[in-house]
């Protein structure tokens, strides 16, 4: 699991940054189970130039691409991006209208960590990716 967060320097601050990355990591671990210690969160800061947001949205728009190996239900799924528009607005004040969200799935075998294969993995990892 890879999540990577895009937006202006100027909305992701230090602060922001910190909240986000907590009602992110929180949202992983209560709808997908994931350990507590599960948090690999990357920051990509725009300058505002370099960032062209869809009409009807603010400076504030942000996007998160979350990599997952396939498996979850789209219940499950479902309720992560409800859940994560919930605790962003909460935690991040960024307006549901102004967070894209997209979760980018690929198969176990395209997966490489802790000196494994994704396929290597699967039965030693602390989470369930059947859920």
């Amino acid at each position: 699991m890879s999540i990577k967060i895009f937006g202006t320097k100027e909305t992701l601050d230090s602060k922001r940054k910190r909240n986000l990355s907590d009602a992110i990591h929180s949202s992983m671990v209560e709808t997908l189970g994931l350990p507590s210690g599960k948090r690999a969160h990357r920051f990509i800061n725009l300058e505002p130039e370099d960032l062209f947001v869809p009409e009807g949205r603010s400076m504030n728009y942000v996007t998160l691409e979350i990599m997952l190996m396939t498996g979850r239900a789209p219940e499950t799924k479902h309720k992560l991006i409800k859940t994560l528009f919930a605790k962003i607005k909460e935690s991040a004040g960024i307006d549901p209208n102004d967070l894209e969200i997209v979760i980018i799935e690929s198969s176990h075998e395209n997966w490489g960590f802790r000196g494994m294969t994704g396929t290597e993995a699967l039965g030693k990892l602390a989470y369930k990716v059947n859920v």
